[in-house]
């Protein structure tokens, strides 16, 4: 099969807290830039929890944005320090 030397190119691992840390810390980073990054904040509706004064006027399309944004880079980060052997 032509495709099969592709599949094994990846190399995955297991969940494991290590890799917890890394998606929060991606997407705390994310949020942090995001918090600052856009500029018609409060557009959309509020969250339905109280929020710190920090995320003052940050909604759910704003949340729902910069997590998936974080999640895409968190991904990208456990895949590369994975396939370096880190994690």
């Amino acid at each position: 099969m032509l495709y099969t030397p592709l599949l094994a190119v990846a190399r995955t691992i297991g969940w494991s807290p290590n890799i917890a840390i890394v998606m929060i810390a991606a997407n705390l980073f994310v949020i942090s830039i995001g918090r600052y990054a856009i500029q018609r904040r409060g557009a959309g509706p509020a969250l339905p929890v109280k929020v710190p004064g920090l995320f003052e006027g940050f909604g759910v399309p704003e949340l729902l944005a910069t997590t998936s944004f974080g999640h895409i880079l968190g991904a990208g980060i456990i895949l590369g320090l994975s396939n370096a052997g880190i994690l």
